[in-house]
C-alpha cells in the first residue's frame, strides 16, 4: 500500500480569512500553518484535524488554479491530498496503472514537502495530491 494516511482535504475558497473565520467559530478550529506559494498562486490555511489537515485555500492572482476552479465551480472541495512516503515511486505506480499526471515529476510543496499532483480524468474524477513529508 502506497498510502499511508489522508494528508489534507483541500477546499477552494474565494476569501481565506472569512474561511479561517467561519472555522474558527463553527468549530473552534486553529490555523496551524499558514503559506503562500507563489510557484501555484495561493494563499492556504491549514487547519490540524487529528494527523491530517483541512486546507482552506485561496488565489493569489487570477491565473492560478484556484482561480480558475473559483470562476468555474465556485467554492467548495478542490482536491484530496494523499500522504506517501516516496512520492517519485507513487507517481510512477499511479502513471503505470493508468494514471494521468500534472505534474511530470514531484516538485516542493507547502510546509517543506514533495508533492505531485494527478488529474482528475484518470483518477475516478478527483484531483489528487501525492504529499511526501520530508521531516
Amino acid at each position: 500500500m502506497l498510502l499511508t494516511e489522508i494528508d489534507h482535504v483541500a477546499i477552494a475558497v474565494r476569501d481565506l480569512d472569512e474561511a479561517i473565520a467561519y472555522y474558527k467559530e463553527s468549530f473552534g478550529a486553529e490555523v496551524a500553518h499558514r503559506e503562500t506559494v507563489e510557484s501555484d498562486g495561493v494563499e492556504e490555511a491549514l487547519i490540524k484535524v487529528a494527523d491530517s489537515y483541512i486546507q482552506l485555500t485561496a488565489a493569489t492572482r487570477p491565473d492560478s488554479p484556484i482561480a480558475k476552479f473559483l470562476e468555474k465551480r465556485g467554492e467548495g472541495l478542490h482536491h484530496i491530498g494523499y500522504r506517501v512516503d516516496d512520492c517519485e515511486a507513487a507517481l510512477a505506480s499511479m502513471v503505470a496503472a493508468g494514471a494521468r499526471p500534472i505534474d511530470p515529476k514531484p516538485r516542493p510543496g507547502s510546509r517543506g514537502t514533495t508533492v505531485a499532483f494527478i488529474h482528475p480524468k484518470g483518477s475516478l474524477g478527483t484531483l489528487i495530491e501525492l504529499v511526501q513529508e520530508n521531516l
